[in-house]
């Protein structure tokens, strides 16, 4: 059973930017075993290592983690793609086997339409020649910009994150559940089960997810559907295991390979 995406920092790092005492709880150092205490009493035995920083330096920090880590299958990390030499150090960083993805930060970058940019071409271009996947870490706006990557580029292997994070709180649904259905009928676009608890109010019980998870599997099918904890930003709406439970709660036993294991491993290539 594979988490196919959790966080570790060091706040000693300080690249990390939005990680301030106002993160309350989960402003504090996270290591591998912390993420095993948590995750192994629910049968994970595998997860995916996605980054928190926009440095190269925080990628090859989690590089280093999980050369030591048989658990961890994967790293998913951060390049400037605008760089002018984006290319050359997208291939310098595949070459360690086990980085499967990067990500830009696209949620914090204020135009939505930056991933569609000329001079992102030759990058992109690049992360799939290498083996790549584009982690798309993205709000209910972005869905139909990466509608358009994805027809651009459709060998590219595109996951979009959170389930690209509708704002639950305010009731957001229309606009994003047709984005997500648009994407789904692409077919190297996969879609994260991950990160909406904490898009609901504060105190939200788990339950009020049960429409958002229903509609990703709905529209994305269990064969293109993953599951991630997003843990340790989870902690700030609920517990690991109470997400791990809905979502095993909702999807049918016979899924759960392909949506707790097979998924992860075709959207990442792994071997």
């Amino acid at each position: 059973m594979i988490d196919a995406h959790f966080h570790i920092w060091r706040l000693a790092r300080a690249d990390y930017g939005w990680l301030t005492p106002a993160a309350g709880s989960i402003y504090r150092d996270v290591g591998l075993d912390d993420w095993r205490r948590v995750s192994a009493p629910c049968g994970v035995t595998a997860g995916i290592l996605v980054q928190a920083a926009p440095t190269e330096s925080e990628t090859r920090f989690l590089l280093r983690q999980a050369h030591s880590a048989p658990d961890v299958l994967g790293v998913v990390g951060w390049t400037d793609m605008l760089a002018a030499d984006a290319p050359e150090r997208i291939q310098a960083l595949a070459l360690d086997p086990k980085l499967r993805g990067l990500r830009p930060m696209l949620q914090d970058i204020a135009d939505p339409d930056w991933i569609l940019q000329g001079a992102l071409h030759d990058p992109l271009q690049a992360m799939r020649a290498c083996g790549l996947a584009l982690d798309a870490l993205v709000k209910p706006v972005h869905l139909p910009r990466i509608l358009a990557l994805a027809r651009r580029h459709p060998d590219l292997h595109i996951v979009i994150d959170h389930a690209a994070k509708p704002a639950i709180a305010h009731g957001q649904w229309r606009d994003w559940a047709d984005g997500l259905q648009a994407l789904a009928a692409c077919p190297l676009v996969f879609c994260k089960l991950s990160g909406l608890w904490t898009e609901a109010a504060p105190g939200s019980d788990a339950a009020l997810l049960e429409p958002y998870v229903r509609q990703v599997l709905q529209s994305f099918g269990p064969g293109k559907t993953l599951w991630g904890s997003d843990w340790p930003v989870l902690e700030l709406a609920g517990a690991y295991a109470a997400w791990h439970t809905l979502v095993r709660e909702l999807v049918a036993p016979e899924d759960h390979g392909a949506v707790f294991d097979r998924v992860a491993r075709q959207a990442y290539r792994l071997v």
